[in-house]
């Protein structure tokens, strides 16, 4: 496969050796672009106390500056530099962190991280991840990495190098190919500003582990509620229309006509129609549905396709995160703020 933005510009991907690892670093510090793995997808990173260097991930991406950026660190002493902790943060990251959990938390003036990271607001998504490559470079460069994922605004996800290199092309420099993402759904983003805890995204943690570190209910929004649209979102994945194929999405259904593709979960054998079928899990493991999710979209995502139909999936433990990612998948879509890097198959 080969991408290259108009610019004719190629992405490069690298193994992540200790020297290329070392040579992301030195990009990133120079307020470069690099994309990197984690756990739950691929991110696409820049010095978070570097404006120019932020402002090129929202240049990259076509992605709204009202839309704030996760802050990756590479452990606890980092994080409680760049934001404040009280008791329920210090318990859920002394459990859930390294992982695929966010906190949103008051910023520390004191910091020094650019303020398009939060959009200017007076909080910060922060996590630190699990992802050895990840945590590498975080100790290598020695700096907070704002990170979303290493795709154009909106669309589905990326979760192999691969996926980067389709979706953004020669708007990245350097890709740090460590194969398949584990996890395959983003972070859980969890806003603890208030005295409620409220979920602001479902993820690769889920709810119910959540309140029973906190010992208290988290407020979350209904199902209904994933078509709204925040005025000022305090996370990334709180727009209407996110992770969308090109072809429109179907939820809820038991079958697909002929021209449309066919994407279930559990066993599908007495279903009929559909002219591509893709399982995401037939066992029924909301795990291995949360792994396969993107990158079974992105297979479905043909010209030849008139939609892509997706069976049913429980919202209990990671269905409500596959769900939310969905339900966003099939809402109407924004215009892309740049023509979408052409496949070469």
């Amino acid at each position: 496969m080969s991408n290259s933005d108009a610019s004719g510009k190629q992405p490069e991907l690298v193994p992540p050796t200790d020297a290329n690892i070392r040579r992301a670093a030195d990009l990133l510090r120079a307020g470069e672009l690099v994309a990197f793995p984690t756990e739950t997808v691929y991110g696409l990173g820049a010095d978070a106390t570097d404006d120019r260097a932020v402002t090129r991930i929202f240049e990259a991406k076509g992605r709204p500056r009202f839309n704030p950026l996760i802050v990756h660190v590479a452990d606890q002493d980092s994080a409680e530099a760049f934001v404040r902790f009280d008791a329920r943060a210090e318990r859920l990251s002394e459990t859930l962190w390294p992982g695929p959990l966010t906190l949103v938390l008051p910023r520390r003036a004191e910091g020094g991280l650019s303020l398009l990271v939060s959009a200017g607001l007076d909080s910060v998504a922060i996590r630190i991840p699990a992802h050895p490559v990840a945590r590498s470079l975080l100790k290598a460069a020695g700096r907070p990495i704002a990170a979303p994922s290493a795709n154009r605004s909106g669309a589905v996800s990326p979760t192999t190098p691969l996926h980067v290199a389709e979706s953004l092309g020669g708007r990245v420099g350097l890709i740090l190919s460590a194969g398949r993402c584990p996890v395959g759904v983003e972070s859980t983003v969890l806003d603890l500003t208030g005295e409620t805890p409220v979920l602001l995204r479902p993820g690769g943690v889920i709810v119910e582990d959540l309140e029973a570190l906190l010992g208290v209910s988290v407020l979350r929004p209904s199902p209904a509620d994933a078509g709204g649209e925040p005025d000022a979102p305090k996370s990334p994945g709180q727009l209407a229309s996110h992770y969308a194929p090109g072809v429109p999405v179907k939820l809820g259904v038991h079958g697909a006509a002929a021209d449309e593709a066919l994407l279930a979960f559990g066993p599908d054998t007495f279903i009929r129609g559909g002219a591509t079928r893709l399982n995401l899990s037939p066992q029924g493991d909301l795990h291995e549905a949360a792994a396969n999710l993107f990158a079974m979209l992105r297979a479905l995502d043909r010209p030849e396709h008139a939609a892509i139909a997706v069976m049913p999936i429980p919202e209990t433990g990671l269905g409500a995160a596959i769900n939310d990612r969905l339900r966003r998948a099939a809402a109407p879509r924004m215009p892309l703020p740049f023509p979408a890097t052409p496949r070469q198959d």
